[in-house]
This record gives C-alpha cells, structure tokens and sequence, in this order.
C-alpha cells in the first residue's frame, strides 16, 4: 500500500468532483486520503457526501476572508493536511493562506486554460464560437485560475450543445482528469 498524502477537498456546491475524488481515494493505489472537507456553504450539497463516507467536515461561514482562511489554515494544521483539492470551491484564496500552507493546492476549472477564466464559463464558450472546449487542473495561485497548468482534456463543442449539455459532458471529463492529475503528480 502507497503512503497516502493527508488531503482535504473545499467545496462550494453539488460536490460532484468531491464524489469522484472519494471514490478514487477509495483505491489503495491512490496517492491521497480524504481526511477532511471544508465548505463556505452550510448547504453545499456535496457535504452529504461526506457523511455518506464518514469523512469529517467543517463549514466556515465566508463572512470575512481573513476569518475564513484562518480558521481553514488552524484545521488544516490540527489535522496535518499536506494536499488540497479546490473541487467546486466558488472563492479565491489569497496569496497569504497560499503562502502559509505551503503544500500543493489544485484546482479543476471548466475551460483550457487560459481562456476562460472565472465563471459562466460554458456559456461564454458557446458565445465565442469555440470549436474546442474541455478542462484545466492546475496549481492555485491567488490569481483566479491562473496558475500552472498540470493536465488538460479537450472535447469538441458540437453544434447542438447548450450551456447544460456542455457543462455535463465537460462535468464527465472533470471526474476522470483530476483523477489523472492527482497520479500523475503524486503516483
């Protein structure tokens, strides 16, 4: 069995990404161990999935920044967490929680990046004409999706995709490259 990296996911919403991230952590060849969840939302639906799966869970309210990532950072440190997952975590760390943690953070974004930073991102791709779209799992900086790139997956847009078909197939990707990404950095 590999040595797991201790790892917490943040959300924000439908956790569908924290789902998959579980299920793949599951696996004793897997290079991380969920050991916590932090969410700004007291309703983020993804938080039923850390009950469902015994995982330990703190909801932070993100009244303010500042209070936010301290009481994050204190959990982080209790808990001896050396990775985090950005899965559907709707706000942008600062440079000084980033600086502090001093571990690798990820994000998963719905767009290649650089373009399309930010959110309404399907939208914005059926807006511009792309012929191309997909997914970006990247290192966090305190710059909104901007950090450097791990691994991208690139699906067509298809004539007939609405901004719900798009996000859905993209979604699909999601799942499988932040998988890929985790492996191929830790494996």
């Amino acid at each position: 069995m590999v040595k797991k990296i201790k790892t917490c996911v943040f959300i924000s919403g439908s956790g569908t990404n924290l789902k998959s991230l579980i299920r793949n952590s599951r696996d004793y060849n897997f290079p991380i161990k969920i050991e916590l969840i932090i969410s700004n939302n007291i309703n983020a639906n993804g938080l039923k999935y850390a009950r469902k799966y015994n995982i330990p869970y703190k909801v932070f309210k993100y009244k303010s920044k500042i209070i936010f990532e301290k009481n994050c950072l204190l959990e982080l440190k209790k808990r001896k967490i050396r990775f985090i997952c950005l899965a559907g975590f709707m706000k942008v760390l600062s440079k000084k929680f980033i600086e502090n943690f001093k571990y690798k953070i990820f994000n998963i974004h719905p767009s290649l990046l650089p373009k399309f930073k930010g959110i309404n991102t399907h939208g914005r791709v059926l807006k511009s004409g792309e012929k191309f779209t997909g997914c970006t799992v990247h290192l966090v900086t305190s710059k909104l999706d901007s950090g450097k790139i791990i691994l991208q997956k690139k699906i067509s847009v298809l004539d007939n995709d609405t901004e719900k078909s798009l996000r859905e197939r993209v979604l699909k990707q999601e799942h499988k490259l932040y998988a890929k990404a985790i492996r191929y950095t830790f494996g």
